[in-house]
C-alpha cells in the first residue's frame, strides 16, 4: 500500500493508520512469513537499529534474520500491544511512534536468553520513519534488562524505583488514529523542550541536592501527580519527589557533564532525531540521546569508570491540565551497562551455567 503523506488533508491519519495495521500484522507473523510481512511493510534498503545485542542492521534480509525470525520463533504466539501510538513531522519528515509492549509465551530462548515457558511482556519504545509510503528506517528500545528479570535472573544492584509492566496513559486515549488539534500539537512539543530546557540549563556543579533537585525550575512543568516510569534498572516512580529519588539525583551525581538531546547541535553525534506532538502527546528521542562521561557512583550500584558513555532514550509525555501528567521512557540499559564495564548477557550466561533460573 502506497501513502500519500503531502498531498491528502488527513495524510497524518492515514499514515498511522496504515502503520498500526503493519505493525501489528508483522507481530502477528510466522517465522516463515515474516519476510513477506516486512516486505509490504519496509522499504527494501531500511535501517533498523535497536536494543543491545541486536544494535544496527539494513535491508530487509537482515532485519528478518536477525530480529524477526528469532524473535517470533522464541515466542510463536506473539501480539502487539500498543499502548501510545501518534505521529507528526520532523526535519519535514514523517514519523510514527509507539509505546506498549509484545506479548507472547515464551517457548524457546532468545538472545541467549532462557526461555520460561510462561507469559513474557517485552516493553518497547519505537520511531519508524516513513518515506515514499514505506519504512525506511526504525528505532526500537525493548527493554531487554526486564526481558532478562522475568526470566528469572537480576544482574545488578536492586532498582530505586518499582518494577512492574507500564500502564497506557490515564487519560485512556493514548492510540491516535485521528486528527488532533495542530495549536495543541505544537504547544505540547514547546512545553516538552522547555522542561529539557529547564533540565539542561541547572548546574550540577553547584549545590546537587534532593532538596535543589525539587525546587529548582523543572517543577513548573510536571503535574502533582506526574508519573515517571524508567526501563529495568531504575523503576517508576510517583510525584516530582520520587523522581528525584529513584532516577534524577543519582544519574546527575554520576553524569555530571552530559550532554542532551537538545544540546547537541552536531547532528553526526546524535541529538534528537524525533520531536513531534499529535494532540496531547509529545515524543523526543535520539540515537544517542545523551554524551556524557561517567564520573560518579551510586547510579545502578555501580562506581564510576571514568568513561565516555553514550545513551539510546526515547521519551513519551502526556499533557494533561497543563502540565506533564506522564513520562515513558525507554532507555537501551544493556548498551549503557556494557559501556560501564558490567557486561550483563555475559553475567546472564554465567549464572545459568550454574543451574540456576526458570525450570521448565
Amino acid at each position: 500500500m502506497t501513502i500519500d503523506t503531502h498531498d491528502t488533508p488527513n495524510a497524518n491519519v492515514a499514515l498511522k493508520k496504515w502503520a498500526f495495521a503493519g505493525l501489528a500484522a508483522l507481530a502477528d507473523s510466522s517465522p516463515q512469513g515474516a519476510g513477506e510481512t516486512l516486505a509490504a511493510l519496509y522499504h527494501p534498503e531500511a535501517h533498523w537499529r535497536g536494543s543491545h545485542p541486536l544494535n544496527e542492521m539494513d535491508g530487509i534480509d537482515a532485519i528478518e534474520q536477525t530480529v524477526w525470525q528469532p524473535l517470533l520463533t522464541a515466542l510463536p504466539d506473539l501480539e502487539r500491544r500498543d499502548l501510545i501510538f501518534v505521529g507528526g513531522r520532523y526535519h519535514g519528515q514523517d514519523f510514527v511512534a509507539a509505546m506498549g509492549h509484545y506479548c507472547g509465551t515464551f517457548q524457546h530462548d532468545w538472545l541467549t536468553i532462557p526461555a520460561t515457558g510462561r507469559t513474557l511482556y517485552i516493553r518497547y519504545g519505537e520511531v519508524h520513519r516513513i518515506a515514499d509510503g514505506r519504512i525506511i528506517e526504525s528505532t526500537c528500545l525493548w527493554d531487554m534488562l526486564d526481558v532478562i528479570r522475568q526470566a528469572s535472573f537480576w544482574p545488578i544492584a536492586p532498582s530505586l524505583g518499582v518494577e512492574e509492566m507500564w500502564p497506557g496513559p490515564i487519560t485512556g486515549d493514548g492510540l491516535v488514529l485521528h486528527e488532533t488539534d495542530a495549536d495543541a500539537s505544537t504547544a505540547n512539543i514547546a512545553a516538552t523542550l522547555a522542561m529539557h530546557k529547564a533540565l539542561a540549563d541547572f548546574d550540577d556543579h553547584g549545590i546537587l541536592t534532593r532538596e535543589s533537585l525539587i525546587a529548582m525550575p523543572q517543577k513548573n512543568h510536571w503535574h502533582d501527580k506526574m508519573m515517571w516510569y524508567g526501563p529495568a534498572g531504575i523503576g517508576t516512580a510517583r510525584g516530582l519527589a520520587g523522581f528525584v529519588d529513584c532516577h534524577q539525583l543519582p544519574f546527575r551525581q554520576a553524569f555530571p557533564n552530559r550532554q542532551g538531546g537538545a544540546q547537541i547541535t552536531d547532528r553526526a553525534l546524535g541529538g534528537h532525531f524525533i520531536r513531534i506532538g499529535d494532540g496531547k502527546y509529545s515524543v523526543t528521542g535520539g540515537w544517542p540521546s545523551v554524551r556524557a562521561k561517567h564520573s560518579g557512583g551510586n547510579f545502578l550500584g555501580t562506581g564510576p569508570t571514568g568513561r565516555e558513555v553514550i545513551m539510546r532514550v526515547m521519551d513519551f509525555y502526556l499533557h494533561h491540565e497543563g502540565l506533564i501528567r506522564e513520562n515513558w521512557v525507554p532507555i537501551d540499559m544493556l548498551h549503557l551497562l556494557l559501556q560501564m564495564d558490567v557486561d550483563v548477557l555475559d553475567r546472564m550466561k554465567s549464572h545459568f551455567r550454574r543451574g540456576f533460573g526458570p525450570t521448565s
